[in-house]
């Protein structure tokens, strides 16, 4: 082999290889092999770069991408992983996303988004981690989340979001853990969660609700955990948990002004473990109140009455480990002790478990 033709090789090598030296953005990190990353965390991008078709992960946070374009990723057919958190993005244009049909992780959080345009999320089908807390996002129209059919963890809190319209999770049908802390909400339409009743982890705390929403709460069916705090809520209906009580296991009511559970409010709850309900305007607590399968209470901070009334919860505090504070407000001799000590409730008789034998139900 003479010179000339081991250096036509050489040539046709590199020009062969120009397309990998060229993969990784300036300056940003390439890390090659079958699940190759780009990572070009705060270098100060303003457009989307090129990157190789093979790339997997791609990290763009902390940027300035003010809007995400039509088909800025069309060319990622292999990309699971994108994150654009800090980036500045007030608007996702239709179809921002289009060509990622493989795309698991979509990581939004911490920009300005109020814009999100129909279609935005179109080819996204294998999306199960949606992160878009910490934005201005205004509204969930019906249909945004559609393409969406296999997501699992939707993370709204801290966003503008003002009410739940029906649809407004629609073809979400497999979405377990929905986070909407920290919005405005007030209104919660009765079908806004009827496309998503297999919730298992359900937080709606620090919004602006000031009833329970019953008719929207039945439509779900397997709720572990449901976070309502901060809200200004009162009084919490019959059957409030009922579509669900046979799995809820935790439930944080704090710091709501609350001032009543109505006597058949726990009906049906049967595997509660956590209560928090702390911070609050109760006297007393319903009689159905599942002690059972309890282990943690907080109930301090609340104007409780001790009469006989509260002899189960007293009950329940004797044998607790971990000894919250709860203490009578009234009536008068009771004032300031702790509802484990209060005299008051030494001589009242516990309430006997009826008998259900013969009972053909």
């Amino acid at each position: 082999m003479d010179r000339t033709e081991v250096l036509l090789k050489l040539l046709c090598l590199l020009v062969c290889l120009l397309p990998i030296l060229h993969a990784c953005p300036q300056n940003c990190h390439c890390h090659g092999g079958d699940l190759q990353h780009v990572i070009c965390d705060n270098v100060g991008l303003r457009k989307i770069p090129k990157v190789s078709e093979q790339t997997r992960l791609l990290n763009l946070q902390r940027n300035n991408f003010p809007v995400l374009p039509t088909n800025g990723f069309r060319d990622l057919k292999n990309l699971v992983s994108l994150h654009l958190q800090h980036s500045h993005i007030k608007e996702i244009s239709s179809g921002a996303f289009r060509g990622l049909k493989q795309l698991v992780y979509l990581y939004l959080s911490n920009n300005d988004i109020s814009v999100i345009k129909m279609g935005a999320f179109d080819d996204l089908t294998e999306i199960t981690y949606l992160y878009l807390d910490h934005n201005k996002i205004p509204d969930l129209p019906k249909g945004l989340l559609s393409p969406m059919i296999n997501l699992f963890i939707l993370q709204l809190g801290n966003n503008k979001l003002r009410e739940l319209k029906a649809g407004a999770f629609h073809g979400a049908k497999d979405l377990r853990w929905l986070y909407l802390s920290n919005n405005s909400i007030s209104s919660i339409h009765p079908a806004a969660l009827e496309d998503v009743e297999n919730l298992a982890v359900f937080h709606l705390d620090k919004n602006q609700l000031t009833s329970y929403p019953a008719a929207a709460m039945s439509k779900l069916r397997v709720v572990e955990e449901l976070k309502l705090s901060h809200n200004s809520i009162k009084v919490i209906p019959d059957l409030a948990f009922q579509s669900f009580g046979r799995y809820m296991e935790t439930l944080s009511m704090d710091n709501m002004g609350l001032e009543k559970f109505s006597d058949k409010a726990f009906f049906g709850v049967t595997t509660l473990k956590t209560v928090h309900i702390e911070n609050n305007k109760l006297s007393s607590l319903p009689g159905n109140f599942p002690f059972i399968r309890l282990e943690t209470l907080t109930l301090s901070n609340n104007p409780w009455h001790c009469s006989c009334q509260l002899a189960p919860l007293r009950r329940w505090l004797e044998s607790s480990r971990s000894r919250p504070d709860a203490a009578c407000a009234s009536p008068s001799q009771a004032r300031g002790q702790q509802i484990r000590d209060a005299a008051v409730l030494r001589s009242c008789k516990l309430p006997t478990r009826r008998s259900k034998k013969g009972s053909r139900h």
